[in-house]
């Protein structure tokens, strides 16, 4: 780990791990980012060698095949592989998030039947709440699962947008509504686990992955849109069983996944200090290193600045995540200023590097379209800001 990174009270197998991570990065995904990026290739190689490390199944519990990890361990594993690209570490991010809602809420058929696979990443998962105009009103989805009868058989019709693993996936958590006559919109949905086939076209019946969506960044991971229609589905594949509970589900899994990433800014914020620190003592004018002159040295000191910090909120959400607290305040606000502080990061860095920062032949230009993706993952900015403002009400609410 980097002296900006460092991250206290960490076990010998922790930092192992960590250590392992860092060397695959610096030697299987750096080395190929650039060329991959360009051609927006998935990248096969990177992902079977995740599997050999178990990555898939990091946090996932021994009983079920996986290491047993922490999320702290788990982010900051993420942070590495970010620093290297970020499109693999949304290739884990979805996956982990799936797991994650299956071992907190799934049944123990479900989870017997998934987990297993999905620790050794022969089952690849993707999560979708968003709807094409739905942004993150989440009360508006129209996906629809309707009960045929008393039978345990549902019928499910809709389109869903921006599922990242979308083609590449074969396991889709998919929240719809299910009106089972609750009061509040929110009972009136649930998840259900969709099997597929990875591709593109019909996968499944009724289950149809049209192709993915071009991007300004973000390259190489497939991000696209689902077409459920008249797909059968049964009372057996809704997550825990029950109709009615699924946006808490989801709401659930959002909660780490913000910590993820934010961990995935962090990861991204300091491979640009990376470059730009690098470039800054190699390149000269006026016959000195630009690092020395005294506008550069003012932002390498405020990029460092921000990387820390940002690395730090992040520890500190997933420690209380693990500590069994309360942390939606907390992964707010790491998600909010870990994305912040990596555009800015990015653009600093983008500005040492001048003109050539522009040219595809650097990897800053890279990290210059990708950075803006975390801005909006998991939450905009301004829900960050709703959360932690609520929150903040809660925790400071005025006596008497």
């Amino acid at each position: 780990m980097s002296r900006l990174q460092t991250t206290d009270n960490l076990t010998d197998e922790q930092q192992e791990l960590l250590k392992l991570v860092r060397q695959f990065v610096d030697e299987q995904i750096i080395p190929v980012a650039l060329e991959l990026e360009h051609r927006d290739e998935y990248p096969t190689d990177i992902v079977e060698g995740m599997k050999e490390m178990g990555i898939f199944g990091l946090m996932i519990p021994e009983e079920y095949g996986g290491l047993g990890e922490s999320l702290l361990t788990y982010a900051l594993t993420v942070e590495e592989i970010a620093r290297g690209w970020m499109s693999v570490s949304g290739i884990i991010n979805t996956h982990f998030i799936v797991a994650y809602m299956i071992l907190q809420h799934g049944t123990q058929e479900q989870k017997q039947h998934y987990l297993p696979r999905m620790a050794t990443g022969e089952v690849r998962g993707a999560f979708s709440m968003s709807e094409p105009g739905m942004g993150s009103d989440v009360a508006a989805i129209k996906t629809k699962a309707v009960r045929q009868g008393e039978s345990d058989e549902w019928i499910i019709d809709g389109q869903k947008m921006w599922l990242t693993n979308g083609g590449s996936s074969n396991l889709v958590a998919v929240l719809v509504r299910t009106d089972t006559g609750a009061g509040s919109v929110y009972k009136n949905m649930s998840t259900f686990l969709i099997d597929k086939e990875a591709g593109f076209g019909e996968t499944a019946q009724g289950v149809t992955i049209p192709g993915k969506i071009d991007k300004m960044g973000y390259k190489g991971v497939d991000t696209t849109e689902l077409v459920l229609t008249g797909h059968r589905s049964s009372s057996a594949q809704i997550l825990g069983g029950e109709p009615g509970k699924g946006f808490y589900q989801m709401m659930d899994g959002v909660e780490v996944g913000r910590v993820n990433v934010a961990a995935r800014a962090c990861g991204v914020a300091m491979r640009a200090f990376e470059l730009g620190i690098a470039y800054a003592q190699q390149r000269e004018t006026f016959g000195k290193k630009i690092a020395e002159h005294q506008g550069i040295l003012f932002r390498l000191a405020d990029m460092a600045t921000k990387v820390e910090a940002s690395h730090q909120m992040m520890v500190k959400a997933a420690r209380l995540k693990d500590a069994g607290a309360r942390n939606d305040l907390e992964a707010g606000m790491a998600k909010y200023l870990a994305s912040e502080n990596c555009a800015d990061v990015v653009e600093q860095s983008f500005r040492i590097h001048g003109g050539y920062g522009y040219s595809k032949e650097y990897e800053i230009e890279r990290l210059y379209r990708e950075a803006p993706m975390l801005l909006i993952g998991e939450g905009t900015a301004e829900i960050q800001k709703m959360i932690i403002g609520r929150r903040l009400l809660e925790e400071f609410q005025l006596k008497g």
